[in-house]
């Protein structure tokens, strides 16, 4: 018999203080929300054992010269899972989502700026591919909302407690996309750099000592060298959980035509509204793309009616409702997709 997971307050509070630090000791959390440490570790590794709970490091590709892309892709029904898999499989891929329907499915792609070195670029590939019909990409021009995590899950701390566990560290990042980002220069990444990252990518509170063999660096070096990436805002941790066990199962991606004029005032609202997971302008014919999390369909019905039709700056939404989730933010796999994959695995040419 599976065990169903819950999350309680602690949990939350848990789950909160990870977002404010991906790194941050289990006894510094403790000491915030008043409890022993060993039960802050326990209820820590309880979720990631499920596994429902995955603090991952992720690179800022504004920092590093790289684009960001918002895929869509059709394909017939047949193909749907076994592309599911393969894309997820991609160092590259992030938030890949099948779309309710059968026929469709949006993942984001990490790419190096556009070349002329003649190579058939992913995105020919990926039209190649067996039973892919269409696919649209829209590059991600500057994220308005969701960096830094979604609301949703950042509400379980009062006000006090976040002053004790914030980070106090001596860089101050600029928001990603904004003109003093643009400006600062990309650093240069050495191959134990980018040895660090995938470690970090993977389990972004992997001890010293792992991360130390991953690189051949001391762990003093490691230390200092993940407190140099975070400060120069390539570095950044996410805390990978399903919206659903916060009460939102509904997850519904949407596209919103927002004339020039409008978008600054439609990105800041974006930016409050609690059901954002995240939110990018973008290319393409819609010019913003949201994700967002609700409790209900009719929960997204009223946020689309009240709340989105409220703004002056919107002329049309397209809408659709994710059934699952075959990747997140990391490089692995959701577990769900991972039993998939064995049945999935070679039924298509791999994009």
């Amino acid at each position: 018999m599976t065990e169903t997971v819950t999350l309680d307050a602690l949990d939350r509070r848990l789950i909160h203080a990870l977002q404010l630090d991906g790194r941050m000791p289990f006894s510094r959390i403790a000491a915030a929300v008043g409890v022993p440490e060993r039960t802050v570790a326990r209820r820590y590794h309880r979720l990631w054992s499920w596994p429902a709970l995955r603090v991952v490091g992720l690179v800022d590709g504004g920092r590093t010269g790289m684009l960001d892309w918002i895929v869509r892709v059709r394909c017939a029904p047949e193909a749907l899972e076994t592309l599911a898999v393969q894309l997820a499989r991609r160092a590259d891929t992030s938030w890949i989502a099948p779309m309710v329907g059968g026929t469709e499915l949006t993942c984001m792609i990490r790419t190096q700026q556009p070349g002329g070195d003649g190579r058939r670029s992913f995105f020919e590939q990926l039209a190649r591919t067996a039973g892919v019909r269409e696919v649209d990409a829209a590059c991600v021009l500057r994220p308005v909302a969701g960096v830094g995590g979604w609301a949703g899950r950042l509400d379980a701390l009062d006000e006090a407690e976040q002053r004790l566990l914030r980070p106090s560290r001596p860089g101050s990042v600029p928001p990603t996309g904004s003109a003093e980002a643009a400006r600062t220069p990309a650093p240069a990444l050495s191959a134990a750099d980018n040895a660090l990252l995938r470690a970090l990518s993977h389990d972004a509170r992997a001890d010293l000592g792992r991360l130390a063999a991953a690189t051949e660096w001391s762990e003093s070096t490691v230390r200092r060298r993940i407190g140099q990436l975070r400060d120069s805002g390539v570095l950044v941790f996410e805390v990978e959980i399903d919206p659903a066990l916060f009460g939102y199962p509904i997850e519904a991606l949407l596209w919103l035509d927002v004339p020039p004029a409008g978008l600054r005032a439609v990105a800041d609202a974006l930016a409050g509204h609690p059901q954002v997971a995240f939110a990018a302008l973008t290319t393409g014919p819609s010019s913003v793309f949201a994700m967002v999390e609700c409790r209900s369909v009719s929960g997204l019905h009223a946020y689309v009616t009240d709340e989105l039709a409220a703004l002056p700056g919107i002329t049309g939404i397209e809408s659709a409702v994710t059934q699952r989730r075959t990747k997140r933010a990391g490089p692995l796999l959701a577990p769900l997709a991972e039993k998939r994959a064995s049945t999935a695995s070679g039924r298509a040419a791999t994009p």
